[in-house]
């Protein structure tokens, strides 16, 4: 009732409204499309520039509707009451649905970036759940289309070229689908083809994604999301260039190339162009497939550990991350010595981690497992948070910075009652603080961990896989780098097995931790037990004795 009420007083004429968004999307869309419709035909160029006003104008309306929502709907409530918290709760998922509608409505990079939003740890629970379902929303391009791409690029006669070429395709995403073919030398490939007209709309769209995010910390100076549309704008353009996937994925290929379990489709380089990527066609299901796994007889867990050991390599070791493991991008295929490999697709998202950082990430997590709260604070300040680096243990491994409990068995009662205590004084202004003072390496390290989190949990694995891979990589990554062209063998053998030994150590002191652990839960059970089997022998004692005395 209060909403509705909030409503009424702070409505605005519909004609009015309607004014102020299409003017301002009008304004924003001939801002974004300077220098880039010229090229067009006109018929075209009118076409863009009207469909440029309406994907605005839904996207400020919907916006402008949100924040309303939040403005009136929590006015008046005071931040640390229940009554506002619950408020919140039900504000962020309305909030959520409308997105999703937009994103459904709108399409293309809208899609994408809810997908972004969602894979996003550190965005309200509601959002990520509401928008988790853009996964399987995108709906293939039709094939004359696609048809046009191929040709404009590869050339007019595709006969050719392919033997055949199937028209239905075999997955669609946001920005391109992928086809199944057969070249003329009988190589079977996977042709990933790129959408039309996307680097118009990607210029436009997320410059009034950049306009709202403005507009909504103008409103609300505490949630402040520039920092997410700067990190999916970079993304986004790299995606855009098929060129660049090809690089990545065949340096991706050379950095495991001792690595059986992995495997990255070979690029065909003669049929291969910025919106065209041709590569080897590789089978296999979706890496949470169960299901699948079941009928291959692969345990879950070995595919969890193989998976989590491969993403560490990438970003404590190599430095060169895969920015979206999402399970579409990661096949289980059941070919390899150990029974399954796993093929990595969809390399156009990468980080570089450059080597200051990537050393003191290694720091980190060696400081996060054994709980060096010194040791994280100092790196903390070396990544620019400051007194935010106290939610270091709690964002990666799930406890506190003065937590005593083991490491992946998650919280004690007491340790969780202490946070959410702690937790009540902290505002969404320090959240977006925190964010906005992450490194853009963090930030990308930080969605693809939760990406993988997200599958290790489907496959029904411990966390403490994820945590004692992430310490041994960290060990490794710290280890001294050699040259396999100038260095030794013997000097290679000699730093993997310090960096081995290192880890053994590491591992040794956490299985005694737990160890003891386990003997203080089994300790304080007996006592327990004892205390309880007393307790009833002492009242049996006095039945008797009371039942002898009445009788």
């Amino acid at each position: 009732m209060k909403m509705t009420t909030s409503y009424k007083l702070f409505k605005f004429p519909a004609k009015l409204k309607t004014t102020i968004y299409v003017l301002t999307a009008t304004g924003l869309t001939f801002q974004a499309a300077t220098n880039r419709f010229d090229s067009l035909p006109f018929s075209n160029t009118i076409r863009a520039a009207f469909e440029g006003v309406v994907r605005s104008s839904r996207a400020i309306s919907t916006i402008a509707i949100t924040v309303a929502d939040y403005k009136y709907s929590l006015h008046g409530l005071p931040t640390d009451s229940e009554n506002y918290l619950h408020e919140l709760s039900e504000v962020h998922l309305r909030s959520a649905s409308r997105i999703l509608k937009l994103c459904e409505t709108s399409k293309g990079f809208y899609i994408k970036a809810g997908q972004f939003v969602a894979s996003m740890q550190q965005v309200p629970k509601e959002y990520s759940s509401t928008l988790s379902s853009l996964q399987d929303q995108v709906i293939p391009c039709d094939f004359k289309e696609i048809k046009q791409v191929l040709t404009s690029n590869l050339g007019q006669d595709l006969f050719k070229i392919f033997i055949s070429l199937d028209e239905q395709p075999i997955a669609a995403a946001s920005i391109a689908q992928v086809h199944r073919a057969m070249l003329r030398d009988n190589h079977e490939v996977a042709i990933k083809v790129q959408y039309p007209g996307l680097e118009h709309k990607m210029r436009l769209d997320t410059t009034i994604m950049s306009f709202l995010s403005k507009s909504i910390a103008w409103f609300f100076p505490e949630y402040r999301f520039e920092w997410m549309v700067s990190e999916f704008a970079r993304a986004i353009s790299f995606e855009l260039d098929f060129i660049q996937e090809a690089k990545n994925s065949e340096r991706t290929a050379e950095n495991f190339r001792s690595n059986d379990v992995v495997r990255v489709p070979q690029v065909f380089w003669d049929f291969t162009t910025s919106q065209v990527l041709t590569m080897e066609f590789c089978r296999g299901c979706k890496v949470d497939d169960l299901k699948f796994l079941k009928e291959i007889k692969v345990n879950p867990i070995k595919v969890s550990k193989a998976l989590v050991e491969v993403f560490a390599e990438m970003i404590f070791v190599h430095g060169f991350v895969h920015g979206d493991p999402h399970p579409g991008n990661i096949l289980v295929s059941p070919e390899g010595q150990n029974g399954f490999s796993l093929v990595l697709l969809d390399h156009g998202t990468y980080r570089t981690l450059d080597e200051a950082f990537r050393v003191n990430y290694c720091q980190l997590w060696k400081a996060l497992i054994l709980l060096d709260s010194n040791k994280i604070q100092h790196l903390g300040e070396q990544f620019g948070v400051g007194k935010y680096s106290i939610y270091f243990p709690l964002i990666f491994t799930g406890r506190t910075i003065d937590s005593k409990s083991v490491l992946g068995t998650g919280m004690s009662v007491e340790e969780k009652r202490q946070l959410k205590h702690e937790l009540k004084s902290l505002k969404f202004e320090d959240i977006s603080s925190f964010m906005e003072s992450l490194p853009p390496n963090f930030l990308a390290i930080l969605r693809t961990d939760g990406l993988l989190r997200s599958i290790i949990r489907r496959l029904g694995a411990p966390q403490q896989i994820r945590l004692l891979a992430y310490a041994k990589y960290a060990l490794y990554g710290l280890s001294p780098k050699f040259n396999p062209i100038s260095d030794f063998a013997v000097k290679a053998m000699y730093y993997r097995f310090k960096a081995m030994a290192s880890y053994l150590q590491l591992k040794l002191v956490l299985e005694t931790l737990a160890l003891l652990s386990w003997i203080g839960k089994v300790k304080q059970f007996v006592l327990a037990l004892l205390r309880k089997i007393t307790g009833i022998s002492t009242s049996l004692l006095t039945i008797s004795l009371t039942g002898t005395v009445q009788h």
